[in-house]
């Protein structure tokens, strides 16, 4: 008897996720987990999801952000990109749990649960924030274009457009396929900082003080800013609504045991994914440090800027290179996973598909008319405080993300067994009410620059 009430909580969520329109239903449930097999080789299979995830945490807008706070303040921000990094790890496993527990992506949850009004309100919200990701990337790929081929950024910023060919060519075959191209170049996007690094010869041990949190960070308004802007760049709000989504992809059974192994392996394989993703984003701003802090460069924050400068610093051209080819893969690998976005947030909290070519054209243009705005009455130059305003966006929406999910993740009704516990929760709120509090803070630092 006293297994009874477990059994029937078990049996509805079932029966719910049942009665559901899958999340992506051209893929869900298209990925075969062995049976019967070892650690590694579930792990394996499990593995994917947390590098679309990670991918967002790498993309151009992070470039901005860490190569100006590497430049201006040295390794100081680098705390800031650790503790950004940790807040990303604990936020997307409780969104893979979200998927995986309740059969519901998280724009699809909100629809379920809050007002009409509400749910509009939040699917305006996360639009905004996948048009400002989408913004950072064409920005870095036609910069990227720009540095390599010496393309136009005006003709860069409408040849991206085009990208959308890729994503539909790729989206033909399996996810699998998706993932595979994701993970090669990420990895192409390692060896490229790796190089750097070697090249640029960081001191450890500053390097190491950098992940000390400093209360000058909170102090000095130039450098919250440049802090928020590596939170929005890190934490992205699209990327909750993605991972709660794609770990459906995954044929686990509906058995109490088969979603606790499914959260189980979601968990590390998207651990494992942002770790590599903390490397990458600590590298940008170690490079950043070591080149240009300290030898009157600090005001290099352009992209263009640190690409013209590292190879004279650093006594090779290779370093350049290294820097725009690893920028050109961020950008495209972004377009990717901003497609699955979009069109996860659009069909979960209007519940209406469009085709992924228009779906994307509509994105694209979104971002492209800022992004062509700010080249042709700014010039390159402006393109670089515009990836930092990007990034600064994607914070200040983050919050109407993370509450609704730690929300839905600790609702028992919803996640039965697999709720968060009191020491989840008890780490989960105050992250969320910390990083609406420096939201709070940069708007009253913006509005009171803007009138003195």
């Amino acid at each position: 008897m006293a297994g009874e009430p477990k059994t029937r909580v078990r049996q509805a969520i079932v029966s719910h996720i049942d009665a559901a329109t899958p999340s992506l239903p051209e893929v869900h449930g298209s990925v075969e987990i062995p049976t019967g097999r070892g650690f590694w080789r579930k792990l394996f299979a499990f593995a994917g999801p947390g590098y679309l995830v990670a991918v967002g945490y790498m993309d151009p807008g992070n470039w901005a952000t860490d190569l100006a706070g590497g430049a201006r303040f040295g390794y100081t921000l680098l705390c800031v990109v650790m503790l950004a990094n940790l807040m990303a790890i604990l936020l997307q496993s409780m969104a893979a749990r979200l998927g995986i527990a309740s059969g519901r992506d998280l724009a699809q949850s909100c629809r379920d649960y809050y007002p009409r009004p509400v749910s509009l309100a939040l699917w305006l919200l996360a639009e905004g924030a996948i048009a400002a990701t989408d913004l950072a990337e064409v920005i870095g790929s036609a910069i990227a274009l720009n540095l390599l081929f010496g393309l136009p950024v005006v003709a860069g910023v409408c040849l991206t457009s085009l990208d959308v060919l890729i994503v539909l060519y790729v989206q033909q075959h399996r996810f699998r396929y998706v993932e595979a191209l994701v993970v090669m170049l990420i990895v192409g996007i390692g060896v490229a900082f790796a190089i750097q690094l070697a090249l640029a010869h960081p001191l450890v041990a500053d390097v190491l003080r950098g992940f000390i949190p400093a209360p000058e960070v909170v102090r000095n308004p130039a450098m919250l800013y440049i802090a928020i802007g590596i939170l929005g760049a890190t934490v992205m709000p699209h990327n909750l609504y993605l991972h709660s989504s794609i770990v459906q992809t995954r044929k686990y059974g509906d058995s109490h045991e088969s979603r606790r192994e499914a959260i189980r392996y979601a968990v590390v394989d998207s651990t494992v994914a942002l770790t590599l993703a903390l490397f990458i984003n600590a590298a940008i701003l170690v490079v950043s440090a070591a080149t240009f802090h300290g030898t009157g460069n600090e005001g290099v924050a352009d992209i263009s800027d640190a690409y013209k400068l590292l190879a004279p610093l650093l006594g090779t051209s290779l370093a350049s290179t290294m820097f725009a080819v690893a920028l050109l893969f961020s950008g495209q690998n972004a377009t990717l996973t901003g497609t699955l976005a979009g069109q996860i947030v659009m069909e979960g909290f209007l519940n209406i598909r469009l085709r992924p070519w228009l779906r994307r054209l509509v994105t694209r243009l979104i971002a492209i008319v800022p992004a062509l705005v700010a080249v042709i009455v700014y010039g390159q130059r402006g393109t670089g405080a515009l990836l930092v305003l990007s990034q600064v966006v994607l914070s200040l929406q983050l919050p109407f993300a993370v509450f609704p999910l730690i929300h839905f993740a600790s609702d028992r009704r919803r996640m039965g067994p697999f709720a968060i516990g009191p020491a989840v929760k008890f780490v989960a709120w105050p992250v969320a009410l910390v990083i609406t509090a420096l939201n709070v803070w940069l708007l009253y630092q913006t509005v009171a620059a803007w009138l003195s």
